[in-house]
């Protein structure tokens, strides 16, 4: 209670201080922000956005997408080892939380499961962009976390001027004693250009606290491939992209057991594995210490197809098209035997149409279809197969009068669902939402959105029954759920130019009939608990923010943190994994025009406000430092850079994860990088 008292008074304070050298302001955020629709920089946004790219993101980009985007206000990893870190934004995480691939679903199955990679390689991203709360609509009303849209360079958008471009990077760490190597080119002539780009990461099992000691299965082996081509005209292009990528990564806390029914209730006894001493047939001739560990072999093949066209249509200025289609499968081996195969077979499109000012109004329409076929086969098959068709249309509208600058959204969703043994299921969805960004100074903004989002349930929520080993738990769905209907009030200051800025967030989210897994406190035997989903009313508020303060020229200091308190309503009691808060100081000084350095510190609270059988989580600290070398070489430019993360050595447990209890997040880790462009 402390630590949040001072948050908001150091948050406050700071954003009063005045912009010392005024006279000498800084240069205007310049990065506009592709998901929001209509082409706006964050702080012309009604809800809050953040954007990484450039140096930030190289330095920032680890293994997964979740501890890429972890210093971001408001935004957390639900980690589950070093394979799986997938973002979660205030509080929410999976369906709630939407991943996009310049604007179309990655189509794999990490929303499905904790345990489930996202597909989406940080490594090759050229710049990472997470919209904040429900006021989501383009991509679906149920992204009532936010939405994650990551940009990556597969289909070239011009041709290079030169003939040819390209980036080339190596890193290493020592607390995987991982090594990973990047490498990307384009090349073109006339209108054509073709884009060929890879990554390969090898990591063994990571140290922690208390080293030499490992978290045994830790280890996370990733190679991806990617050729694209594109025709390139004055008024647009389009291309198209293969993608492969394999991935294996152990899986941290699983525990398989002997699940049966007797009579209507599950129950689990110990598990004999006849097949302990054999090798997978599909083994890695690369070897862990962590082999004993069943672990996930993940492969995904995706085709995308991209077009943008000005001036289109009479009345239209821009018309932008993305289709994605996805073959994905991954198995879960266990004594080198394949206990469970998911597959995961997706396409997504969808068309934007960005019409001329009418009446003063300029605006998006479009449409949007999503097919998934998933399947789950082997012995935690708790899912029956099932086909999701999900439909929308939408709109967003702005209007700008002033100092004022207002904003329209809407959608609306059909989906029906149809299960291999059950009843099938149609939903429908209308999702509204309605802001305004006030510029009242010079530098200054002030934004405020009211939105109404509706979330269809998954077939996840409506089907599972079964054991799953992977969360120690038997998951039991509801075929009579209901779609959830969230509203949201949400209010951001910014100042975004000058010696001092900021950005500052107040948020309040009610769910009616939110759709949660609850814990019935039965104990069924060798560990394992039954979850069952239920239906309740809840709550979400928080706060969120940073504000940066140029001291000098070449010393700039930032404040950090952010708070989020979800409860279920009517005395149902705390919502399980919601993140505790989290403050800290960043300081950032160019030692020369070539030579830049980061300091920073956080802490994280314990976090003693617990759904029923849940845990407590201690607090703990964060200290990590970083230099970064800029230089050229003929044609190249070339960077250097050395990081350290946790450098106190903590032992930290995410409680955000299922596993948090049985699995501690990295210890003093040193990573050191040499990235090229030319």
């Amino acid at each position: 209670m402390c630590m949040k008292r001072h948050s908001l008074a150091w948050t406050l304070g700071l954003s009063l201080v005045p912009a010392i050298g005024a006279s000498e302001p800084l240069e205007l955020e310049s990065t506009v922000v592709s998901a929001s629709a209509l082409a706006k920089k964050p702080h012309e946004m009604t809800t809050p956005a953040e954007v990484l790219e450039g140096d930030e993101l190289v330095l920032r980009r680890e293994a997964t997408l979740g501890e890429t985007l972890e210093g971001l206000p408001g935004v957390r990893s639900a980690s589950f080892g070093a394979g799986v870190g997938r973002p979660m934004i205030r509080g929410q995480q999976g369906a709630r939380v939407k991943m996009l691939s310049d604007g179309v679903d990655v189509l794999d199955a990490s929303n499905i499961s904790p345990d489930h990679a996202v597909s989406s390689e940080p490594l090759m991203a050229e710049r990472i962009e997470v919209l904040k709360g429900p006021a989501t609509l383009l991509y679906g009303g149920g992204a009532i976390g936010g939405v994650v849209n990551v940009i990556d360079k597969k289909v070239p958008t011009h041709v290079p001027e030169n003939g040819y471009e390209g980036e080339l990077e190596l890193r290493a760490n020592s607390v995987a004693n991982e090594g990973s190597g990047v490498f990307g080119i384009t090349a073109g002539s006339g209108n054509f250009a073709v884009r060929v780009e890879g990554v390969k990461r090898q990591a063994d099992d990571y140290e922690i606290h208390g080293s030499p000691s490992k978290q045994d299965g830790s280890y996370n082996d990733t190679d991806t491939f990617s050729l694209g081509a594109s025709f390139v005209g004055e008024r647009g292009y389009l291309g198209v992209a293969f993608t492969e990528q394999n991935n294996r990564y152990g899986l941290l806390g699983h525990q398989h057991a002997d699940c049966h029914l007797d009579g209507p209730a599950w129950h689990c006894g110990e598990h004999e594995d006849e097949h302990e001493d054999e090798e997978h047939e599909d083994h890695d001739e690369h070897d862990h210490e962590g082999e004993g560990v069943p672990y996930v072999d993940l492969r995904q093949y995706r085709w995308d197809l991209r077009g943008e066209l000005q001036d289109p249509l009479p009345g239209f200025e821009l018309a932008r098209l993305r289709v994605a289609h996805s073959d994905y499968r991954h198995e879960e081996v266990e004594g080198g035997q394949v206990s469970t195969r998911f597959d995961n077979d997706a396409s997504d499109a969808r068309l934007e149409l960005t019409h001329q000012p009418l009446f003063g109004w300029r605006g998006v329409l479009g449409g949007q279809t999503l097919r998934r076929d998933f399947r789950a086969s082997g012995e935690e098959a708790y899912v029956p197969p099932t086909i999701t068709r999900n439909h929308a249309l939408f709109l967003l509208e702005e209007y700008t009068d002033g100092a004022w600058r207002y904003e329209l959204g809407l959608r609306h969703e059909w989906q029906d669902i149809e299960a291999e043994g059950r009843p099938d299921k149609d939903h429908r969805g209308t999702s509204f939402s309605a802001g305004a960004v006030w510029s009242f100074a010079p530098n200054y903004s002030l934004g405020f959105s009211l939105s109404r989002s509706q979330r269809l349930p998954s077939a996840e929520e409506l089907y599972a029954d079964g054991p799953h080993a992977a969360t120690r738990t038997v998951e039991l769905g509801d075929p009579e759920l209901d779609e959830e209907t969230s509203h949201n009030l949400e209010l951001t200051l910014r100042k975004f130019a000058g010696r001092t800025t900021f950005s500052f967030t107040l948020y309040r989210n009610q769910v009616d009939d939110y759709i949660y897994a609850a814990d019935t406190g039965r104990d069924i035997g060798s560990g394992y608990r039954e979850i069952e989903y239920r239906q309740q009313d809840a709550l979400f508020t928080g706060v969120e923010g940073e504000v940066r303060f140029q001291a000098t020229d070449a010393t700039a200091l930032t404040l950090f943190g952010d708070h989020v308190r979800g409860k279920l309503l009517d005395g149902g009691g705390d919502l399980p994994r919601i993140p505790a808060g989290r403050l800290g100081v960043r300081l950032d000084h160019g030692f020369t025009s070539s030579l830049d350095g980061q300091l920073e510190f956080y802490r994280v609270n314990h976090q003693h406000r617990l759904a029923d059988f849940e845990t407590e989580t201690s607090g703990y600290s964060m200290l990590g430092a970083s230099l970064t070398y800029h230089g050229a070489l003929r044609r190249a430019d070339y960077q250097i850079y050395l990081k350290g993360d946790n450098l106190l050595d903590e032992k930290a447990r995410d409680h955000s994860s299922f596993i948090k209890d049985d699995v501690v997040q990295p210890g003093r880790n040193l990573t050191l990088g040499l990235r090229m462009t030319f």
